[in-house]
């Protein structure tokens, strides 16, 4: 059998058409800004900064700015031994049996009663608190007040004038020097006068001494059980002139002509000497020049953030500040520009969250926190029935491949705990997680099973492994870190399945379809054998070990078990309302409008539908998004909508997909641009940030430019006529390549593939059989097209191919 994937690594088959627009790729630079011409009155208006470990919002006030604190292990909770209950494969035969004899109700109560999870001491990341700021200036009227996020160079910065002096404040989250760094500055001589203090939203003791603030304390948050990390933080400053001192928790700094701050934030959670580093990093900071620590990370930042740019085209707004745009798009029009912005804004975002060096990955809130979702039933934490994954989808299309690493360094921590769960639970070889999952081992179910029993959670997020080395092609860590984990997690499915005596299919369960419910014989019901989306998830992780397996040229016996598992999975079916069957039997939606839709894994993130090599089965996944968006009372939130993006770029739907796009941004985002649950659903009594809007929304935007996972790129598939004449610059397809693109009026003028791995590529030319002029490595070179229709030519790694129209 030739796996899905093998194809990608042989080739690549290019749709091009024609157009002519010559790229100035820095274009954009002066566009990729937030700005706003008052400071925030709350913290759904102040602008994020992140290094990867510490997170903080700066509110951008006058005379008392506030700087909202947080660090990513800042965590409640602890292990706990008691958080599953050991069931078994003889129980779980036993239930599985009632579902097999069509007992559903009766299934259901049991699964409720003997496999919830019982989670004592979960925990939630939460906040630290807020920077205070108090400062004092001579008499004088405020003007020319700006504040704004360079997206460039993720440096933050307020500027306004008092009488005739020029005050300025630049704040930046160093990842090479590991700390926030703040510079104030007056153009006048000794015009600075401020306090600095805390208003800690943890318990914690405050000490003023040496022109610094130490506080140090123990995260305590009983709302989601006991147990939390201890901290210590620290606030250093030097200055230009002036006077400094530190008592009564404050420190005072009296007629200075510039000051510059460091903080840091630390943990004892997997560092015992989080004290010395904390002390350290703020001293280590003070003692450079600012311009040090400026370029340090400007150039830092920049090697990741400059690989990519777009330009969608010229809009009115584009000199408007950024809440003026938000809120005429929320008035009902459209901005090209924003667009732009915003998938720009996203990759910031998880560059600013998630670093090599990063000790966990992004959760719910990326690694800030409003002190609102750690509130919530479902806390601050990592879900991983959609919200966790959404949070990668952009690193590798977005050309961040190395945003990556803390979420797998995590996923080899869920493989370990989850071993105790597979085995305890269902008696079986390898590891499984759940829907929910914290910092702490966490793996069983949630305690509501109709929400929490999804065992190929685990399966999902791991799948990211595999979708790396696709982008990549990097065997060494194919070899070293992906397969293993891979591996471990299809041996759980092998022995997790069980063949089904009415139908002789293997199938998972029981298990829920996340997080929605069906009726039968008058009752509603989440668990049942199978749904659509572990089938989905089971096809693609052993279709994912097999290609691994023959690449690195091992486990030949283990490849052929997991064939043979393969050709006894059910199919994806249709239901009899033409959609996407959710469950393995055709039950009736108990939900319409539910927001999820994980029976299109298949569609996205996956490519097992395609209008290409499965048209029935794409005309049933559309008719699944119609009903759902259909659907009276449509529980539409960020995640769901950002996922339309996605779903309707991969049915060809630029129009659909663009919907989705100013959908995103004008229900479902706020005036900083961050993407919101709204008040109401989930239980939620108020609208609450979530981080993975904005990434899946800026990876849905990217594959409405280019997509690879049919086995070849194909440049613009789902390109609306908003955005009919643009350029992308770096974003990266399967198989090891980066490209760049222009177009005007719709059609390609140009295209560049620049190899990341050696590879063999093939380019299938525009249906009018136009040829175009290629340049392999800036030479002009001649290529035959054969009869088949293809071109086809070989590039090391470094090397490029550019097709010029022109």
């Amino acid at each position: 059998m030739k796996s899905k994937k093998q194809k990608i690594l042989l080739s690549f088959v290019i749709f091009l058409s024609l157009g002519s627009l010559q790229p100035i790729w820095s274009q954009t630079k002066y566009l990729n800004k937030l700005w706003y011409r008052q400071p925030a009155d709350e913290w759904m208006k102040a602008l994020p900064l992140g290094n990867g470990r510490i997170g903080v919002m700066v509110f951008g006030d006058v005379e008392n700015e506030t700087v909202a604190l947080n660090e990513i292990t800042m965590w409640s909770g602890q292990k706990d031994r008691f958080q599953e209950r050991p069931l078994g494969p003889e129980l779980l035969s036993d239930i599985r049996q009632l579902f097999f004899a069509g007992e559903y109700a009766e299934g259901n109560r049991i699964v409720t009663e003997f496999m919830a999870g019982t989670p004592h001491s979960f925990g939630s990341h939460v906040p630290a608190g807020d920077l205070k700021m108090n400062f004092k200036y001579p008499a004088g009227d405020v003007s020319d007040y700006k504040r704004e996020l360079d997206l460039n160079n993720a440096i933050h910065t307020v500027t306004f004038r008092i009488g005739n002096t020029l005050y300025t404040r630049e704040y930046f989250c160093s990842n090479p020097d590991d700390a926030l760094i703040i510079r104030l500055s007056a153009s006048k001589p000794k015009m600075l006068n401020l306090d600095l203090s805390l208003d800690m939203l943890r318990e914690a003791v405050i000490n003023a001494a040496n022109n610094s603030l130490e506080f140090t304390g123990k995260v305590s948050f009983p709302k989601q059980g006991p147990g939390g990390v201890n901290f210590m933080g620290k606030i250093g400053v030097t200055t230009k002139d002036g006077k400094v001192s530190a008592a009564n928790q404050k420190i005072n700094i009296e007629n200075a002509t510039s000051v510059v701050i460091a903080f840091d934030l630390r943990t004892d959670y997997s560092n015992e000497q989080y004290r010395q580093d904390c002390v350290s990093t703020v001293g280590k900071a003070l003692s450079q020049s600012y311009d040090v620590l400026k370029n340090n990370h400007i150039k830092d930042y920049s090697n990741l953030y400059s690989r990519v740019d777009l330009f969608l085209g010229e809009s009115d707004a584009d000199k408007l500040p950024t809440d003026k745009r938000w809120e005429q798009v929320k008035a009902g029009k459209e901005d090209v520009g924003l667009d732009a912005l915003f998938f720009q804004y996203a990759r910031y975002l998880l560059i600013a969250a998630s670093r090599e060096n990063s000790p966990l990955p992004a959760n719910l809130q990326g690694l800030w926190n409003d002190n609102l979702a750690c509130n919530m039933g479902w806390t601050n934490d990592y879900h991983l029935d959609i919200n966790t994954q959404q949070n990668y989808w952009l690193s590798n299309i977005g050309n961040m491949h190395e945003c990556n690493t803390p979420l797998f360094s995590y996923i080899k921590d869920l493989s370990v705990y989850g071993q105790k769960t597979a085995k305890n639970i269902y008696g079986a070889r390898g590891w499984a997680a759940n829907t929910i999952a914290n910092v702490w081992g966490y793996t069983p179910s949630g305690q509501g099973v109709n929400w929490g029993l999804f065992p190929l959670a685990g399966t999902w997020i791991a799948s990211h492994l595999w979708t790396h080395y696709t982008y990549t092609l990097d065997q060494n860590f194919l070899r070293d870190k992906a397969y293993p984990i891979l591996k471990s997690n299809a041996e759980f499915l092998l022995d997790y399945m069980v063949q089904d005596p009415n139908s002789d299919y293997l199938l998972t369960g029981p298990s829920t379809s996340p997080e929605n419910s069906f009726k039968y014989k008058g009752d509603e019901l989440s668990i049942s054998m199978m749904p659509a989306c572990d089938r989905q998830l089971v096809y693609e992780a052993f279709t994912s070990c097999i290609e691994a397996s023959e690449i690195l040229d091992t486990d030949n016996e283990f490849r052929d078990s997991l064939s043979i598992a393969l050709s006894k999975l059910p199919p994806i079916m249709i239901g009899k309302n033409g959609a996407v069957q959710e469950w393995f039997k055709d039950f009736e939606e108990a939900q319409p409008h539910h927001r999820h839709t994980t029976h299109l894994l298949a569609l996205y993130p996956f490519s097992q539908i395609s209008p290409v090599k499965t048209p029935e089965l794409a005309a049933a996944a559309r008719k699944t998004l119609e009903y759902r968006l259909s659907a009276e009372n449509w529980e539409d939130v960020e995640w769901s909508r950002a996922n339309m993006i996605c779903l309707y770029a991969r049915l060809f739907d630029a129009q659909k997909a663009y919907e989705s796009v100013v959908q995103l941004q004008r229900e479902f985002a706020r005036e900083n641009l961050l993407t919101i649950s709204p008040k109401g659903i989930a239980g939620a009594p108020y609208d609450i940030f979530i981080f993975d809007g904005n990434e899946a929304g800026g990876a849905g935007i990217a594959e409405m430019l280019v997509q690879s996972h049919e086995g070849y790129i194909q440049f613009l598939p789902a390109l609306p006529v908003q955005w009919e004449t643009g350029y992308y610059k770096g974003l990266c397809v399967e198989g090891g390549a980066e490209t760049d693109l222009t177009w005007k009026n719709g059609k390609v003028e140009k295209a560049l593939i620049k190899a990341s791995a050696d590879n063999n590529f093939t380019i299938k030319l525009s249906v009018d059989g136009t040829i175009p002029r290629f340049l392999k490595n800036g030479k002009v070179i001649m290529l035959k097209q054969k009869d088949d229709g293809f071109i086809r030519f070989g590039l090391k790694k470094g090397e490029t191919m550019e097709l010029k129209y022109i």
